[in-house]
């Protein structure tokens, strides 16, 4: 981002190439035939990757026709891609009988969350896809192969991008800017109250003149991608993939994003805890003995997470529990630190928790290796618990990672760990989603 520098003393990183600039194009949005807001709010639903088990079962008993249904499709035993076909036939079922429609021109869509007193408000549009190295389009995470290919091959069956990504956009306020502030003023196309208390409106912009100043507002800027990196890997994924088929331009070129104004970034910034499966938590305290300060918490759940937040205001904090016992763990140990973070990274890399969580404490001192079967990454405390229970594991509980950070680090081109940040509230996906449409003018998003 244009105003983000790296940490005092860190090692300077020569500026990032730059490619096109940063497009987002209007579409034909998908949306609910729904009329009022207590139905979208049974049709529509949290980003997948917020869903357990539990909450996946509820959504698929509040409304057959919830979007669950098409970004966690259920499989069968006809083959490994059944479920992803199954969410084809589903959405062209549902557009052929009207419980879905397109709209009839192409738009940008004004879209605003409310919670807790505080509003974020951004554009969703056609993001033009750009390779990370260009430092135009930035992620700040890793990402794990499984889910990549899963979104991608749910996007190749479905010919659709279901749920948008998450961009908030550097440099001053501008047209785009403008624009948000003067259509929200306007009674919305649609609104909900969703189950946690946010209420999610949304208009559209189909003006050509106020598009073209938007247009001209984004180009010279950059993005940061908040959320969504396995689903922005899965987009480039399949234009890769079309490219190789020898498709030209295409539909394939563009990902659903919402882009918001990094001056109107109002969102949180949350912690994805992790649990690990295959170590028992008497034998996580064996380990880390002599690697971390270890203290015992009494008082249970409450106590566990004030403490993390005091630890953490000072240096690098972990919660470690069963769900019974908890234990406290700070202090890294500098000769820990210093042989297993990478020198070539910058401080403020080699600072963060996520860094020394992966690296000193589960890879260095618990002598496992992160893998989707070894750590699992859960944003609900409570959901993060049980599951330690269930598989005789144990919870480890993190701090969130403060926004400066995370800017700074996208901002040279380094990545944090999976699932190191869970940005706040999260857009509801079903308001509107992308389909791919026919050859059209150059397979611009705009065709559908």
């Amino acid at each position: 981002m244009a105003a983000v520098r790296p940490a005092s003393g860190s090692t300077p990183v020569p500026p990032l190439a730059r490619a096109a600039g940063l497009e987002l194009a209007p579409f034909r949005g998908v949306r609910y035939s729904a009329r009022t807001a207590a139905d979208l709010a049974q049709l529509t639903c949290p980003p997948y990757d917020v869903i357990d088990e539990r909450q996946q079962v509820a959504l698929e008993a509040a409304d057959p026709h919830n979007v669950v249904r098409l970004i966690l499709p259920r499989g069968d035993r006809s083959g490994p891609r059944a479920g992803y076909q199954r969410a084809a036939r589903t959405l062209r079922s549902w557009l052929a009988d009207g419980i879905l429609s397109t709209d009839p021109v192409p738009c940008l869509y004004v879209y605003r969350m409310r919670y807790d007193g505080s509003a974020v408000a951004g554009l969703i549009g056609a993001v033009g896809l750009r390779q990370p190295e260009t430092g135009v389009v930035l992620p700040h995470e890793d990402t794990w192969p499984g889910p990549v290919r899963q979104r991608r091959e749910l996007i190749a069956a479905t010919q659709a991008n279901l749920e948008p990504i998450y961009l908030v956009s550097d440099g001053p306020a501008g047209a785009a800017s403008r624009a948000v502030t003067a259509t929200t003023s306007e009674p919305p196309i649609v609104g909900l109250r969703a189950e946690d208390g946010t209420t999610h409106e949304m208009w559209s912009i189909a003006d050509p003149a106020i598009l073209a100043e938007i247009a001209a507002d984004l180009a010279p800027r950059r993005a940061l991608i908040a959320d969504g990196h396995h689903r922005y890997a899965a987009y480039l994924e399949y234009q890769a993939a079309r490219r190789a088929d020898g498709a030209g331009p295409g539909h394939w070129d563009y990902g659903l994003a919402l882009l918001v104004d990094a001056n109107a970034f109002g969102a949180q910034v949350q912690a994805f805890h992790r649990v690990v499966i295959g170590l028992t938590f008497d034998e996580a305290l064996r380990r880390s003995a002599g690697a971390f300060d270890i203290a015992e918490i009494t008082g249970g759940e409450r106590s566990a997470m004030a403490m993390l937040a005091d630890a953490g205001a000072v240096g690098p904090a972990f919660v470690v529990t069963d769900g019974s016992r908890w234990r406290l763990l700070t202090q890294p140990r500098a000769d820990l630190l210093d042989r297993t973070l990478p020198a070539r990274h910058t401080p403020t890399w080699q600072t963060l928790d996520a860094v020394i969580l992966q690296h000193g404490l589960i890879e260095a001192t618990w002598h496992l290796a992160v893998t989707e079967d070894t750590v699992r990454y859960v944003a609900d405390l409570g959901a993060a618990l049980a599951l330690a229970r269930h598989r005789d594991g144990l919870a480890v509980l993190m701090n969130p990672t403060p926004l400066e950070k995370v800017l700074a680090v996208a901002s040279t081109g380094e990545r944090m760990p999976q699932k190191s940040t869970l940005f706040a509230p999260k857009p509801r996906t079903g308001l509107v989603m992308r389909t791919y449409g026919g050859a059209g003018s150059g397979g611009r998003p705009a065709d559908r």
